[in-house]
């Protein structure tokens, strides 16, 4: 014979349990997909070229294309000689420019490193978003 306490203790132990997974499961956070950038951004690799007589390696960021609701606020390339102990040489634009990095001085027979960043304004309130570029290397 089954008291009438242990029913009541099996149905209160019951639906408390029942709250607690429901609550657990309702808690899960949700994986929502990555937001893809609103602009796309192309980095060229380190090439050699001539500046006023001076060997230097360049690279550049621009944008390369925006959804219909983006526009590209700023570019940055960055060029460092691997191995190297000086820091990377950088340069920026703001809007839809291209940033154009020179860096010396040039090491024949040396890898560079050519990084880059942008961003891009989107939504309504606008918000900035940015991406990395790279790394492109070359030996030049």
């Amino acid at each position: 014979m089954v008291r009438r306490a242990d029913v009541t203790l099996a149905s209160v132990l019951g639906a408390v349990l029942a709250a607690a997974f429901a609550m657990v499961t309702a808690s899960a956070p949700a994986t929502a997909e990555p937001e893809s950038p609103p602009c796309a951004f192309a980095l060229t690799p380190p090439r050699l070229v001539d500046v006023s007589g001076t060997p230097m390696v360049t690279a550049s960021v621009n944008p390369a294309g925006c959804s219909v609701a983006a526009e590209p606020t700023s570019s940055v390339a960055c060029v460092q000689m691997e191995g190297s102990s000086a820091v990377q040489q950088c340069a920026s634009t703001e809007g839809p420019g291209t940033a154009k990095v020179f860096y010396g001085p040039y090491r024949p027979g040396a890898t560079y490193v050519a990084t880059g960043r942008g961003c891009a304004s989107t939504g309504n309130p606008p918000r900035s978003l940015c991406q990395t570029a790279g790394p492109l290397t070359a030996t030049l």
